[in-house]
């Protein structure tokens, strides 16, 4: 009899425990699907988060603007390249020009060699003057620019073609008019170089940049006559004629507002103090 109930208990504990096997499988398989999905859930949160939507938004925002800052560089290179071949060939030509009137005239004196050629003056005036003009006329809205005061005064090109005109009446009238001594002549072109900058101008930038370049001009011009590479004819002023400084003077304000009105496209760099 304990046999039979042995087996009987045997079998009765297998069963059991098969049942409990049965129930147990579904329950771990439910467990892990479910932490898939929230796994699912949590990397989708994250992916959509504000956080991830604000870091794609800036690093977009960085490269529009890191594009927009090299177009505007490369067009504003662009635009100081035109704007100083433009002055380049300004300079050169009135260079040839009023340099041809001083000649004939007699108040400027090359050698011999010199005069013969095409230009009936040497060949380095030219591209010199026409440099000049190039660093002068981009100078002037630089420094306009840099005091945080735009010039306006007569921003149209119709006043900067009257500046051209005055100032080749100036240059022509130094050359032309007699008076009884050198300080008069020098006294009234004086006066019309300041009334060329009260008419055309008006700033306290171009009138001590106009200043600067009449000073730095007649020094060098000074050094030049002292070598021995040209002369003027009556020097009364440290080898030189005393209204030539005016001269630089009145040509420093029309090459600058020729400047200025090249500079009207470009936008202005906003000043801080």
């Amino acid at each position: 009899m304990e046999k039979p109930v042995s087996r009987l208990e045997n079998h009765t504990w297998s069963c059991s425990c098969t049942a409990r096997g049965r129930h147990k499988s579904p329950l771990g398989g439910t467990a892990t699907e479910l932490a898939a999905k929230v796994g699912e859930m949590l990397s989708t949160s994250v992916s959509s988060s504000p956080l991830t939507l604000v870091g794609h938004g800036v690093q977009k925002t960085s490269n529009s603007n890191v594009g927009s800052s090299t177009s505007s560089t490369l067009n504003l290179s662009r635009d100081l390249v035109q704007r100083s071949l433009v002055l380049f060939v300004v300079g050169t030509f009135m260079a040839l020009v009023l340099n041809l009137l001083q000649i004939q005239r007699n108040v400027t004196l090359f050698p011999e060699e010199v005069i013969s050629t095409i230009f009936s003056s040497a060949w380095w005036v030219p591209p010199c003057c026409g440099t000049a003009a190039a660093v002068i006329g981009l100078l002037y809205p630089c420094i306009d620019s840099h005091l945080g005061e735009p010039h306006k005064f007569k921003r149209e090109w119709a006043s900067v073609m009257r500046c051209i005109a005055v100032f080749v009446g100036i240059n022509h009238a130094s050359a032309k008019l007699d008076f009884a001594n050198n300080i008069q002549l020098s006294l009234t072109l004086a006066a019309l170089s300041l009334g060329l900058w009260w008419t055309f101008d008006r700033s306290r930038s171009g009138l001590g940049l106009g200043i600067t370049i009449a000073f730095v001009a007649t020094l060098i011009t000074q050094f030049l006559v002292y070598n021995g590479v040209y002369q003027y004819t009556s020097p009364d002023f440290l080898y030189i004629r005393s209204w030539l400084p005016c001269i630089f003077f009145s040509g420093g304000v029309t090459v600058g507002n020729i400047g200025r009105q090249l500079a009207m496209g470009v936008p202005e760099k906003p000043h801080s103090d």
